[in-house]
């Protein structure tokens, strides 16, 4: 059966020659269900994971809808609305719009915290058609009616999971509730709590329900595997994997802002070029370490997982858990760094004594056992013997790497290219409203478990 294209699914002309100057020939999974539905006004329930075209699947419809419809724009207003829960995935969104739109003249501008707003204010003073904005700075403009939202008919919610974890549920609601009751709107997520639940049937009429590539299936493309080793010698470990130049486009995953700036400062020291990037880092030094990232200046990246989802980076050979996240939904985000549009990836996960527990939540999301790296050939004895695992836990032979290597395989290139994989989630956010407690913090009942998949954790 021949594959469809981007104009069978009703996309206008302009709009796929601007794809086609990308690259980008056939549609994903959830840009070939949610298009033709959203060009027809439908609103829509989209769950999925970054890296699956959902940024495409609502920008291609709202960009050739307000082309069609040249509504005027309003002074301060804007004809679409895209709330992001982080400065980074609003501007990747925003970029996004600039390059799927460049043969239409429709206007856009992003809103974000962390910088000074007069840029921004500027922008909105004559209207746009499309505002991407995240929620905390668009309320504060919006309180000194700087932004209207009254004339605005489209919304779209991207990553509202992450979005409402942040703490920002109630900035959304004040934002919808200014705008028309009237109105196409969209809401993505790649998990779907009770929370998210409760908001879609509140925002949505009736909505188109799509649903792809489930977690389970996205690490299935990921060989992942555990390397048991006390706290104290992680340091020494990862320099040593690191002297593989198979790890040639790296990043590396901790739970604190701190930690990710020791790590950094350790493999700087060791001739390993490296950027962190965090939730304290400025807006400008966080788009140079992405951007450094992303030319091969830096090999490495070291993010914490606020900022797991804002990084969009092709090639990335290895993904590695220098701390394991106290929460499995994130240990899925932060591999599938390393699986981008079909291609294949290495995950591999530092495990200390403190983080057991981890692991086997993690374990149970996904399914499987992470199979074990035999760490002895790089550093010889690296747990005391109260860190051994329990007799009969894991009866599978550990794997042993391949002269002083954990066995290495890079990503398989990719094939023929898919549809633009916009979707990205955010990183680290200078406006998050939540420092939730501390890694590791059990809950208050049911035990001392310090891998509780409770919501307290340390925010990058």
């Amino acid at each position: 059966m021949t594959s469809k294209t981007f104009a069978d699914l009703g996309v206008a002309e302009p709009i796929c020659r601007a794809l086609a100057a990308e690259g980008y020939e056939t549609p994903t999974p959830i840009q070939m269900q949610a298009i033709p539905s959203l060009l027809q006004g439908r609103d829509l329930l989209g769950l999925a994971q970054t890296g699956t075209g959902k940024t495409a699947a609502f920008a291609l419809p709202i960009l050739q809808k307000l082309a069609h419809d040249q509504t005027k724009r309003m002074p301060r207003g804007a004809r679409a609305l895209i709330l992001a829960p982080t400065r980074e995935l609003a501007i990747q969104i925003d970029e996004s719009l600039r390059v799927y739109g460049r043969h239409l003249h429709l206007s856009h501008t992003v809103i974000f915290g962390g910088v000074s707003q007069v840029r921004q204010v500027k922008a909105m003073a004559n209207g746009v058609d499309i505002v991407v904005a995240t929620p905390g700075r668009l309320l504060d403009l919006m309180n000194q009616r700087h932004v209207k939202l009254a004339d605005t008919k489209i919304l779209v919610l991207d990553e509202a999971d992450r979005m409402l974890d942040m703490g920002f549920v109630n900035d959304v609601k004040k934002i919808i509730a200014t705008m028309p009751r009237e109105r196409q709107s969209l809401l993505f997520s790649a998990t779907m709590p009770k929370s998210i639940e409760s908001l879609a049937a509140e925002i949505l009429r009736q909505p188109v329900r799509v649903e792809v590539t489930p977690e389970v299936v996205t690490v299935d493309r990921i060989e992942q595997h555990v390397l048991f080793v006390d706290q104290k010698r992680k340091r020494e470990l990862l320099s040593k994997l690191l002297e593989n130049p198979d790890l040639a486009r790296v990043i590396i995953f901790t739970r604190t802002k701190h930690c990710a700036n020791r790590v950094s400062e350790q493999l700087d020291k060791n001739g390993v070029p490296s950027e962190a990037i965090h939730g304290n880092k400025s807006q400008g030094a966080r788009q140079r370490a992405l951007e450094q990232f992303r030319s091969g200046e830096a090999r490495v990246l070291v993010a914490t997982d606020i900022a797991a989802r804002g990084i969009d980076v092709d090639g990335i050979t290895h993904v590695i858990n220098y701390e394991l996240p106290n929460e499995p939904e994130s240990y899925v985000h932060r591999i599938g760094r390393t699986a981008r549009a079909g291609a294949t990836g290495i995950a591999l996960s530092f495990c200390d004594a403190s983080e057991r527990s981890y692991l086997k939540d993690i374990e149970r999301l996904t399914r499987r056992q992470l199979k074990v790296v035999d760490t002895r050939p790089l550093i010889g004895d690296v747990a005391s013997p109260a860190f051994a695992e329990p007799q009969g836990e894991r009866r599978h032979q550990q794997q042993r790497p391949k002269q002083g290597q954990p066995r290495q395989g890079k990503p398989q290139a990719h094939g023929k290219r898919q549809g633009p994989s916009g979707g990205h989630g955010g990183a680290g956010h200078g406006e998050q409203r939540k420092n939730d407690g501390r890694p590791g913090e059990a809950r208050k009942q049911g035990g001392n478990r310090p891998g509780s998949r409770a919501r307290k954790r340390n925010a990058g």
